[in-house]
């Protein structure tokens, strides 16, 4: 560092040496100090954050400011130049449902939308429901999570996260007067269901540890004495939601974890019957319901179906007894989601990385398939509320493509289009080319890489390179249009996603390889993709920023550790990089639910030693790092504040390249960042400017 830069001084971590004994083994933390053991309260008030944790991460932002202070202006230019490809008082397609179109809307300037609703098939006599922008003022953070009007369209609940922690606030508005109703739920995940009959609201209850432990149901004008538990989940490690089938003609309580999963059965017809299993919990065993023509449809990995199929079973018998294959098993292709409608029931599938999605007739029982040709794409299905229609909505999008809302119809096979994302300060698709690349891993298997740039944009190793990666839970990359990612390509940057393993990129199969004893394979993967771009004229090391963010910083962390050489910076958003500790402490909200996709390091000496070698904190050794930015959230309750905060704590004292590693903690939000839509892209701003100020070696100039 020189000039301005070189006179800033990191701050020095203190070290407090925690020793900690486990299975047979001793570990010892330095930095266990930074979790507040009072972090349950931090998470609902960050003004109750310890004194010396608060002075440090102020501390640590402070630094990483003056760092970044030559990057100010080019920060502004990145806000701005996203910011105006956004369509300020842009509005959703319409979404019917008996009388009433619902749909939201933006005002210009506004960071949080309209919630409103007018006359089916027309376009006037809107009824604004709900003003989150209004709700919004005064509040550093305002999250509405999810907003449902009852079927009879005579109420609307909301749930509102006041401080990104994600302990929600239910609350029920009468349409009528326009009244809020006495007693708003509290201690909610955000996750609630009305009953077909309006009659009653079903809600998810979070306890003191962040979980979500029971279900409970309240008269849709009730008040909280008036609450019934109605499920208490006994497995601290599952997830709990609550929902309605397409027919309505079922309420389904949802329990489940990485690997295991149960439905319970409430009729619609009596909603206050008690839950029953449609089939019992066996470890190992997923599945999930629909109900169409009288019968109800389960799609399930029973019976080694990795890649899921789907099964029937009459209501009398839903159990396994009763169940009949109907879409049988194929490896590779990934049945993913599925919806109902009266005359026809809908089905997405992935295979090789790409969608499609796959319409079959009640009548005949025939099946045809919607796709596309591009060489990368997403495609998705957009819920609706009515269940009597031949009409289902898709969205289409890709690397080069703005989004594209679709209505077709199922029964005519026509499509319609909507509406296409505007880009107000101008896009044309022809400047840029997509392609799909596939990098060798160590073992032989073949990893996707979707790739975004300019079409004169040289491979020759001078253009800088981003790469992309998360890999975890299942979760799959998706080739889809960015209004953000464009201001790097833009500069001739090349932007790459790299399908690695423990995603469900190529089915549920590449999923499973990347989990638990197979995790190092995510991090191999990513590595393969970086030599394979760079072999191909796809950037060079260094001029390479690798970009991940929660389970993904943890990817970011591991390939730090395994090879610091190949990347000039890395940005690691919310980094899940404390796996050993986070997943040795009981009284973290996804520590026992993380145990299947992880390990249980507590219990099994097995899982210990495999985390320990790979867990990006543990394993900070002497080596050149690149020059790092994490970022977390003070009220985050998914990756805990000091999981990051830890990590640049050892990291700094152990690089030897004299990059900087820098440290931006949001001390008003939580997981997903600020909760406007342009506070937000501020962040990203942040991490852009970032990453061209790694690659340019900012710190070395005045």
């Amino acid at each position: 560092m020189t000039a301005s830069n070189a006179r800033l001084k990191p701050p020095v971590a203190k070290k407090e040496p925690k020793r900690i004994e486990q299975l047979g083994r001793v570990r010892v933390d330095d930095y266990a100090w930074m979790k507040d053991d009072g972090w349950q309260n931090v998470l609902r008030d960050p003004s109750l954050i310890k004194a010396d944790v608060k002075a440090h991460l102020i501390e640590e932002n402070a630094y990483t400011k003056a760092m970044l202070t030559p990057t100010e202006a080019l920060q502004a230019r990145l806000f701005e130049e996203m910011k105006g490809r956004i369509k300020e008082d842009d509005a959703s397609v319409p979404s019917p449902d008996g009388p009433w179109d619902y749909y939201s809307r933006y005002e210009k300037g506004a960071q949080h939308p309209v919630y409103a609703r007018r006359p089916r098939g027309t376009n006037d006599g809107e009824q604004v429901l709900l003003d989150v922008d209004a709700l919004a003022k005064g509040q550093a953070f305002f999250q509405v999570a999810a907003v449902e009007h009852s079927p009879d369209h005579a109420l609307l609940a909301y749930a509102v996260d006041e401080q990104g922690s994600e302990f929600h606030r239910i609350y029920v508005k009468d349409l009528a007067t326009g009244q809020l109703l006495p007693g708003p739920v509290e201690n909610s995940s955000g996750d609630f269901a009305w009953s077909p009959d309006s009659q009653w609201l079903f809600w998810i209850f979070r306890d003191k540890n962040g979980r979500p432990s029971q279900v409970l149901r309240r008269p849709a004008r009730g008040k909280p004495i008036e609450d019934t538990v109605i499920y208490h989940e006994g497995d601290e490690g599952f997830f709990l939601s609550v929902g309605a089938t397409a027919s309505r003609s079922w309420i389904v309580i949802h329990a489940g974890d990485h690997e295991t999963s149960e439905n319970l059965l409430i009729p619609a017809a009596d909603p206050t019957a008690k839950p029953r299993p449609l089939e019992p919990r066996r470890k190992g065993v997923m599945y999930d319901v629909e109900h169409w023509d009288g019968r109800f449809v389960i799609r399930t990995n029973d019976d080694g179906a990795v890649d899921w199929k789907i099964v029937t079973a009459e209501e009398a018998h839903p159990g396994k007894s009763g169940w009949k294959e109907w879409i049988a098993h194929k490896p590779g292709r990934l049945i993913v989601g599925m919806t109902a409608f009266k005359d026809h029931f809908v089905r997405l599938e992935k295979a090789d990385a790409l969608n499609r999605i796959v319409v079959t007739a009640r009548d005949g029982l025939k099946e045809h398939q919607i796709a596309f040709d591009e060489e990368a794409y997403a495609l998705g299905l957009e819920g609706g509320y009515e269940y009597d229609t031949a009409v289902t909505r898709f969205v289409y999008q890709s690397p080069t493509t703005p989004r594209q809302w679709f209505d077709y119809d199922m029964a005519k096979r026509t499509r319609t289009l909507r509406k296409t994302q505007e880009v107000p300060s101008g896009h044309d698709p022809s400047k840029y080319v997509t392609r799909r690349l596939d990098a060798t891993a160590a073992d032989g298997q073949k990893v996707p890489i979707f790739v975004l740039m300019k079409k004169d944009t040289p491979l020759d190793g001078s253009a800088p390179l981003l790469l992309y990666g998360y890999g975890s839970y299942g979760i799959a990359q998706e080739p889809s249009f960015s209004i953000r990612n464009l201001s790097l390509v833009d500069r001739g940057w090349i932007w790459a996603t790299a399908c690695v393993r423990g995603g469900s990129e190529k089915g549920w199969g590449w999923f499973l390889d990347g989990r638990k004893f197979k995790k190092e394979n995510t991090f191999t993967d990513f590595i393969a993709c970086a030599e394979h771009l760079h072999a191909h004229g796809y950037g060079a090391k260094a001029r390479t920023v690798a970009y991940g963010g929660s389970a993904g910083g943890m990817l970011m962390g591991a390939i730090a550790n395994m090879r610091p050489d190949l990347w000039a910076g890395i940005i690691a958003a919310v980094p899940f990089v404390d796996v050993l500790n986070t997943m040795s402490d009981v009284s973290l909200p996804l520590t026992p639910p993380e145990w299947p996709e992880w390990g249980d390091p507590i219990h099994d000496d097995k899982a210990y030693d495999y985390i320990a070698s790979y867990s990006p904190y543990d394993n900070v050794a002497a080596k050149a790092y690149p020059a790092i930015l994490a970022t977390g959230g003070l009220s985050d309750p998914r990756v805990t504040y000091w999981e990051p905060a830890k990590w640049t704590a050892r990291l700094r004292p152990a690089t030897t390249s004299g990059r900087p590693i820098l440290l931006k903690i949001n001390m008003e939000a939580g997981h997903g960042g600020a909760s406007g839509r342009f506070d937000f892209l501020k962040e990203i701003a942040l991490d852009y400017a970032f990453a061209l100020w790694a690659v340019d070696k900012g710190w070395e100039k005045a």
